[in-house]
């Protein structure tokens, strides 16, 4: 994995971009685009961010898709760009479209059972607010919590929802500040396989995310795009380039607007 200003792959990727029939930059959100905070209805894009990903979609030569773990109509309302992107919320399982139509998934009698039996556990945590109820399932956040009570909730959270998850229906899976109950069969990988295939052969991608969700997407985007890493620190990680936010961020976003626009 490179550090983005240590040479060639970048630049040699963008020659790719420049000469691409087809574009896609795939952005998650929390972490990448914003900032985490404690408050997750204020998690707002850095400075810079809405205009560097406006100036793009107004050029209208990339098809730019928000990938987020959260609810469609949770997210629309921190976003703030100028247009409304295309959508995949809920790692996949929620796409909001050109049309605006959100589509969600239908959930069986066994699935909306397990969503409410972890919505339940969560209401008597003590912590309901750190629940965040999807359609395709349930995230409990330990964030801004001292270490030792985060791990415990944690690990509390885990044991119920392994629990729900082995009635089927449902994987558990961690993520930077908790663990999440999701439906079974979606995850920013396959997301990042749809819209591959429905680009078709020659397509210029990227994919930009700084969670251990965002691996899927970057082994699925692995020779056939770049996968970013968006992180203060670097990690192991199956990204081929690494990017520090905000500054490297808006000057990646700068460089695919230039490069689309040769």
């Amino acid at each position: 994995m490179e550090i983005m200003d240590s040479g060639n792959s970048l630049d040699l990727f963008l020659d790719s971009v420049s000469r691409a029939e087809k574009r896609a930059l795939m952005l998650d959100y929390d972490g990448t685009l914003a900032p985490f905070v404690v408050e997750r209805d204020r998690a707002y894009p850095y400075p810079g961010v809405r205009e560097a990903v406006d100036a793009i979609m107004e050029q209208g030569r990339s098809r730019v898709v928000v990938v987020s773990g959260r609810a469609v109509k949770d997210l629309m309302p921190l976003m703030g760009f100028s247009r409304t992107p295309e959508v995949w919320g809920s790692h996949g399982w929620e796409r909001l479209g050109p049309d605006g139509v959100v589509t969600v998934p239908e959930t069986g009698e066994i699935e909306r059972a397990g969503i409410e039996a972890a919505v339940k556990w969560a209401g008597g945590s003590g912590h309901p607010g750190r629940a965040e109820v999807k359609p395709s399932g349930v995230a409990f956040h330990t964030r801004g919590l001292e270490d030792a009570r985060a791990s415990r909730l944690r690990d509390e959270a885990k044991s119920v929802f392994d629990g729900i998850a082995s009635r089927g229906g449902f994987d558990v899976r961690g993520f930077d500040g908790g663990v999440e109950l999701r439906l079974s069969g979606m995850d920013k990988g396959d997301t990042v396989r749809e819209l591959l295939a429905e680009l078709g052969p020659g397509a210029a991608a990227a994919y930009l995310g700084d969670d251990d969700t965002d691996e899927d997407a970057f082994r699925a985007l692995s020779g056939n795009g770049l996968g970013v890493l968006v992180r203060l620190e670097p990690r192991e990680s199956a990204a081929s380039l690494w990017i520090r936010p905000p500054g490297e961020l808006l000057l990646f976003l700068d460089r695919w607007r230039a490069a689309c626009g040769r």
